[in-house]
Parts: structure tokens; C-alpha cells; sequence
């Protein structure tokens, strides 16, 4: 299991590794949870999905097996910025009344995380905080590079203990509200760009190559 990052100019050094991953999220967003998303039937692409955005992305056996996209906030794709932006300025129909105040967040250093995902096979508890916790050290590794300090995410509640696990030092921005499309309760959090190098070892994961060395640890917690 390792992790790998790269944008639309470097995608090309990955093989299939971003159309795997547009399929692993039409499975997800679209087929598990019901979200009325842009889809061919076999991937799922937005309008966000831009030479702006960066992936993170976790791959085992040639596999794609997680993911997610990041932007920077102070980035902009026609009539476009970067989602939480997007809907408080009603350009995403049906989505959500999330009472963020994109305001109080200024876009120079902080970027969005979106589509974050993890695939169904992988059943372990550790082999699933192992894939997340690469996916996310890959977008911190993205947001500090190119001199961010945080990033945003609209994601479901549990995040918040879930990415606790994996090392990352998170806060939640808006009170709670429930998808239309999924029935899933969803908040704003507020992520630190931080790598959470002691977790990563904990978890058997090798931070400089950004890869799982260690698949079975007499003890997870």
C-alpha cells in the first residue's frame, strides 16, 4: 500500500491511477450513497475536477484503493472557486445550507479537500486507517508544499474521531446538517496542514517513502 500525489500535468507517471480513482468515486458517491453527481455510468467528474486540482491517492498492487482532491481556496476555474465558496454563492443546486461564512477563512493559505473515499475491500479496521491516514498525509504533503497552513472539508460527522486516529488535529466549523441525498449528517471542519509523522510509525507506515511496511501490529488503537 503507498501513496502517490500529482496534478493533470504529472498524472501521465501514475498509469490509470486518476481514471481508477473517478471510477472508485462514482462507486462510492454515486452508486452507494445516491449523490446526483456528473456521470458516463463508469466515472463520476465535476466541474472542479480542474488543472488547479491535486490528488492524493493510495495505491495497492496497481489498484486504487483511496483517494481525495484538494484545490487552494484563492484558485478559480471560470465561474469557479472551490466548493464551500461555491455554495454559499448558490452555484451548486441541491446542495446543502451549511451557514459557512468563506469570510472568516482567507483563501491565501488554506485549501479544500473534496471526494475524499476509501474502498469497500478493504475490511480491517487497520488496513482502512492505514489507506486514510496515507491519503491524508499525501494532501498535507500537497497544502504545505505550495505554502498552505490548513484546509477546509465538508465531510460527514464522524470525521472528526475517525481523523483523529490517523494523526490529524481537526475542528469543527458549523453546526450539523442532514444530506438530502444520503440521509448522512454533514459539517465544515477545519484541518491543520500538519504531518502526523509519530501516528504514521504507530501505524506502520514508512513517512518518507509513503508507504504501509508493517500489514499486521500486535496492537492498534
Amino acid at each position: 500500500m503507498r501513496s502517490v500525489t500529482f496534478d493533470m500535468s504529472t498524472m501521465h507517471l501514475h498509469g490509470s491511477a486518476f481514471y481508477d480513482f473517478l471510477k472508485l468515486r462514482k462507486s462510492f458517491f454515486v452508486d452507494q450513497l445516491g449523490w446526483r453527481l456528473p456521470t458516463d455510468g463508469i466515472v463520476e467528474m465535476d466541474q472542479y475536477d480542474t488543472p488547479l486540482a491535486k490528488y492524493s491517492i493510495v495505491l495497492e498492487g496497481g489498484q486504487v484503493i483511496g483517494g481525495a482532491r484538494c484545490q487552494p481556496c484563492d484558485a478559480s476555474w471560470g465561474i469557479y472557486t472551490y466548493m464551500l465558496n461555491d455554495f454559499s454563492r448558490g452555484l451548486m443546486a441541491g446542495g446543502p445550507s451549511i451557514g459557512f461564512d468563506p469570510a472568516a477563512y482567507p483563501p491565501e493559505k488554506t485549501w479544500e479537500g473534496t471526494r475524499l473515499v476509501v474502498s469497500d475491500h478493504l475490511r480491517s479496521r487497520l488496513r482502512r486507517m492505514q489507506c486514510l491516514a496515507l491519503i491524508i498525509d499525501g494532501l498535507v504533503r500537497i497544502v504545505t508544499q505550495a505554502g498552505g497552513t490548513s484546509f477546509l472539508t465538508l465531510s460527514p460527522l464522524p470525521l472528526q474521531r475517525t481523523a483523529a486516529l490517523v494523526g490529524l488535529q481537526i475542528d469543527r466549523l458549523t453546526y450539523p446538517v442532514v444530506s438530502e441525498d444520503d440521509g448522512r449528517e454533514y459539517a465544515v471542519f477545519r484541518c491543520k496542514a500538519e504531518r502526523a509523522l509519530g501516528r504514521l510509525a504507530e501505524l506502520g507506515i514508512d513517512a518518507e517513502l509513503g508507504e504501509v511496511i508493517e500489514t499486521r501490529l500486535n496492537r492498534i488503537s
